[in-house]
């Protein structure tokens, strides 16, 4: 049950009725009509921008079609009161009978509440893609975790998800790899070994070495590096990521696809894409102008063959071979989206970090080019991740030399406070994140705020056992039995206004691709019904349980179920435990 889009609907009626008589000019453009909660939870339930966005079109004055348009809305049995604020908002106050069906829409379909449908065809959303050179540290771990995140946001909004982790297994960082994992090899031989300046100097690459040992015994040593390389590169390449992927299974993340760099280029998929533009006419030989300030080292004023971004919305046109004649790092990603559109994603997320941000526009033009516009690209880019303990930096990891990885913070803090402190900030901005803070049991902790919100419902649940003996407290009972009329405290309005607005959240949170606005929503839940408890706390006729007054206790429990119920579904969203208890 959507009020929101149901109210938008009736705007819409109403409009058309506006145009039948006259009022409104045939034709008119309401796509940009919205119904959606006033800044001011005062001015009331809901708000609609139809006068204003519509007035200048119409040639007529917003507040005169404000009140035209408040008069249709007032005939809606609905609607207990419409006001006109500003310069031509229009906020209505719906009778309290439409939120007790909303409590009542959850305890009939707790699983189905706040589920839309949003158009679109298949979608996917690559995240983490960290290199194989070692352990994930923090900042992949807030690229996971807001992907992971979206993806399940985006199946909650019913559409079609694959979620995809990109393996940078060829180039030169995946040899440099196999060299850092050689000298392990002879340091588990017991032979000298040096880490030399530009290799990995991590003890996570020990178990490679004794892996090397244990299978080819000293047979590599008297090898060239031409002949070792391969094979240790490979065993490398597969031990990084068996690392990685129980890293992030520990952080409850999943994906459906791994997809190989080194095999898009084995595939010959690279070469398809460049054969494939040229006979679109989309590649030519040319000569860049140089680059605004100061040159790049690499800069090269030399013909290139040119892929003809520019006409797809790119500043300047991009190079797809460099000077030796091996393909750029743009074609691969190219022929990389190329292959997920032809895998039928007509959507495509990647999720990055923030220093991939001059690779976002040429992206986004390689992939309307490459699927005749019939894909799209969206890139989110994840801020730095700035641990600290107590207010103080942390630097190092004992097991990777360089970093924190992401791994000792699972241990620390546990998955539930990384995944939803990852979250409660949007991507695009830097995260403090303060191992000490995120433990703390405060209202200043938002991960242990909304957990003990639905532990302090179970609470209240266990209470009313207690008080009512063999009393059946589950939601089709509650729905069956509770008489919501009671529902009359400023408190109690508040929390059923907040459950009403959670499928809007979903679907503006969907289409935004921004995850963190369900974060903020459970933080606004749950301070609300912890607010009602304090307040009952003073006023013993509002407590949840009242012994000696079932029919207001039953109506409370039946909100308060409701509440938990999205507290619920919002948290299984981010990938975040629900408890019953805190302790």
């Amino acid at each position: 049950m959507n009020i929101f889009a149901q109210f938008e609907a009736r705007v819409r009626e109403a409009l058309e009725a506006l145009t039948r008589n006259g009022t409104l000019p045939e034709g008119l453009d309401f796509g940009r009509v919205v119904v959606e909660p006033p800044r001011d939870p005062s001015h009331g339930d809901l708000a609609t921008n139809a006068a204003l966005v519509l007035a200048k079109e119409a040639k007529t004055n917003p507040k005169v079609l404000g009140e035209a348009l408040a008069q249709e809305l007032r005939a809606d049995p609905r609607v207990a009161e419409v006001s006109l604020a500003g310069p031509g908002f229009i906020n209505m106050r719906l009778q309290p009978g439409v939120f007790h069906e909303v409590v009542r829409a959850v305890l009939a379909d707790p699983a189905g509440f706040g589920r839309v449908r949003l158009p679109g065809g298949p979608v996917n959303v690559e995240y983490v893609s960290a290199n194989p050179t070692g352990p994930m540290h923090v900042g992949h771990g807030r690229g996971a975790v807001f992907g992971d995140a979206l993806a399940s946001l985006l199946v909650a909004a019913g559409r079609d998800v694959t979620r995809e982790y990109y393996i940078n297994d060829a180039g030169a960082q995946v040899d440099v790899l196999a060299r850092s994992a050689f000298q392990r090899y002879r340091e588990a031989l017991g032979e000298p070994f040096t880490i030399g300046e530009g290799l990995y100097p991590g003890d996570y690459l020990k178990p490679v070495g004794e892996a090397l040992a244990q299978s080819h015994g000293r047979a590599l040593l008297d090898r060239p590096e031409a002949e070792w390389l391969p094979a240790v590169r490979d065993v490398s390449v597969s031990m990084m990521m068996d690392m990685i992927r129980l890293d992030l299974a520990a952080i409850g993340i999943k994906h459906d696809v791994f997809f190989s760099e080194r095999k898009l280029h084995e595939s010959g998929a690279v070469g398809a894409l460049l054969d494939d533009l040229r006979q679109r006419g989309l590649v030519y030989e040319g000569r860049l102008p140089p680059p605004k300030g100061q040159l790049p080292e690499d800069w090269e004023d030399r013909e290139q063959t040119l892929f003809r971004t520019k006409d797809f919305g790119d500043d300047t046109d991009r190079p797809l071979l460099k000077s030796d004649g091996s393909f750029t790092y743009f074609a691969a990603d190219i022929a990389y989206h190329r292959e997920k559109v032809l895998r039928g994603a007509e959507e495509i997320i990647d999720v990055l970090g923030a220093d991939h941000g001059g690779y976002v526009k040429r992206m986004q033009a390689a992939v309307k080019a490459v699927s005749d516009g019939k894909a799209v690209l969206d890139v989110k880019l994840c801020q730095l991740v700035r641990l600290l303990r107590a207010g103080e930096p942390v630097k190092m990891s004992k097991r990777a030399g360089e970093f924190v990885t992401l791994r000792d913070v699972i241990d620390e803090v546990g998955r539930d406070a990384i995944r939803f402190m990852m979250l409660f900030r949007k991507n695009d901005a830097t995260l403090d994140f303060d191992l000490a803070k995120v433990v703390e049991q405060s209202k200043d902790n938002p991960v242990f705020y909304v957990q003990y919100a639905h532990a302090r419902v179970r609470s209240v649940q266990r209470q009313a056992r207690e008080a009512f003996p063999g009393a059946d407290l589950t939601p089709a009972s509650l729905l069956a039995e509770a008489d919501l009329s009671p529902l009359s405290d400023s408190g109690e309005a508040e929390m059923m206004r907040l459950i009403a607005q959670y499928p809007r959240v979903i679907e503006s949170a969907a289409l935004a691709h921004e995850p963190h606005r369900i974060a903020f929503h459970l933080y606004e839940m749950a301070a609300s019904l912890h607010g009602f408890w304090n307040k009952g706390k003073d006023l013993p006729q509002l407590r949840f349980v009242n012994a000696t007054d079932r029919k207001s206790t039953w109506a409370r429990l039946a909100l308060v179920e409701a509440v938990r119920s999205v507290l619920a579904d919002g948290l299984s969203l981010l990938g975040v435990s629900a408890p019953d208890e805190m302790r």
